[in-house]
């Protein structure tokens, strides 16, 4: 169990330095942003949390001083969730933060002051280190674990309480996805002081709830990454959401690659140009093999059936049905047989107007048409 609490600690640990030297990397920028500075000192503030963390996993003294480490700890912690909450009150309102960061650090101090007091006062150099985890029902102990964890759940509730607000009222996208990330953060360490509560109450009550001693770090743990990244997202945001449209419109362009393959070998015309594009020039390819697929398709119309049961063309929308792709499958199959028997049918759909889809929406083009070629390739080869 004491495994599974340091690696908890470590992984917090690593993504305060992870957030806090990516973030260090703009400081010739921002070092005149106030919001910039606090977010900053919230990560050293968040870095030396869980670095003393880790050192208290491992028992000893720091400095001298038995369990120094835990009250660092603590007392950091406090500080961090401080900063936290007036990172926030910079993102929501730069001219009202000044007064109201004013009443969170005189809060702060105060709290960290009593923390420090009960510390020494309940002989916290000279107790064994479990009893800072369960408490061991020593008043002084138990009284100083609660002050934590109230002092961890107050900004909890706060920041959760105004992200909301302030993510309807942000005018970046990139800010009202940080701030939800961090109403998710909150929730998350909310939950962990639920769970230290717990563990604290049913220890000193003489129960033992086994493994679920551990969930207060696991929550600790997610909740510290989450901040991490809240923290960060505005200025990787952008480039992460750049990155999964290229991911997702690479699998489109794999995945349409047997339904234009067959139609080439069918319509060799169809080719715009010869290969030659890079992966880098992505958004080009997918354009052009859209092009190139709905080119084939249309060389198709002799030999599409008006009579076949497979169905035809849809209108936008349409394909939303999960039988509509296998019906348009079906039929741009059907119709390569024919070609390649030579049957025109008696009705097809030459002798009328092609029912195309509208392709102004490129997004749904390409998702409808990755439907079908799913489902054409489900259904096999046209040969």
């Amino acid at each position: 169990m004491n495994t599974t609490r340091t690696l908890c600690f470590v992984i917090a640990a690593l993504s305060s330095y992870a957030a806090l030297v990516y973030r260090l990397a703009g400081v010739r920028r921002h070092r005149r942003d106030g919001a910039y500075r606090a977010l900053v000192v919230t990560l050293l503030l968040q870095c030396l949390t869980f670095t003393m963390g880790a050192l208290a996993m491992g028992g000893g003294s720091l400095l001298g001083v038995g369990n120094l480490a835990i009250l660092v700890m603590h007392l950091s912690a406090v500080a961090f969730c401080v900063s936290a909450q007036i990172i926030l009150l910079h993102w929501a309102s730069a001219e009202r933060a000044a007064l109201k960061a004013r009443f969170w650090l005189v809060g702060g101090v105060a709290v960290d002051g009593f923390l420090a007091f009960l510390f020494f006062a309940a002989d916290g150099p000279g107790r064994p280190a479990t009893d800072f985890n369960t408490g061991s029902g020593r008043p002084l102990i138990l009284t100083y674990l609660l002050v934590f964890i109230v002092s961890q759940a107050v900004p909890c509730v706060s920041i959760f309480r105004q992200c909301g607000p302030y993510a309807r009222m942000a005018g970046k996208g990139s800010l009202r996805h940080a701030l939800r990330l961090l109403s998710v953060a909150a929730v998350i360490l909310f939950l962990y002081c639920v769970a230290r509560t717990v563990n604290i109450l049913t220890a000193a009550s003489g129960i033992d709830i086994g493994v679920w001693q551990i969930a207060p770090s696991v929550f600790s743990a997610v909740g510290i990454v989450a901040l991490s990244l809240s923290l960060t997202i505005s200025s990787w945001g952008a480039s992460a959401a750049k990155l999964a449209r290229w991911a997702r419109s690479y699998r489109s362009y794999r995945a349409l690659y047997p339904l234009w393959r067959d139609l080439y070998e069918a319509s060799p015309d169809i080719v715009l140009e010869p290969p030659g594009a890079s992966v880098s020039e992505l958004n080009y390819l997918l354009h052009r093999r859209v092009v190139e697929i709905r080119d084939g398709w249309r060389d198709l119309r002799p030999y599409i059936d008006r009579t076949s049961s497979a169905g035809g063309a849809v209108a936008p929308g349409a394909g939303e049905r999960p039988g509509q792709a296998f019906a348009e499958a079906a039929q741009i199959r059907q119709a390569l047989r024919a070609k390649r028997a030579g049957f025109i049918p008696a009705d097809n759909k030459d002798a009328a107007d092609f029912e195309d889809r509208d392709t102004d929406n490129f997004g749904a083009e390409v998702a409808w048409l990755t439907k079908v070629a799913s489902a054409y390739h489900r259904l096999g080869s046209a040969g």
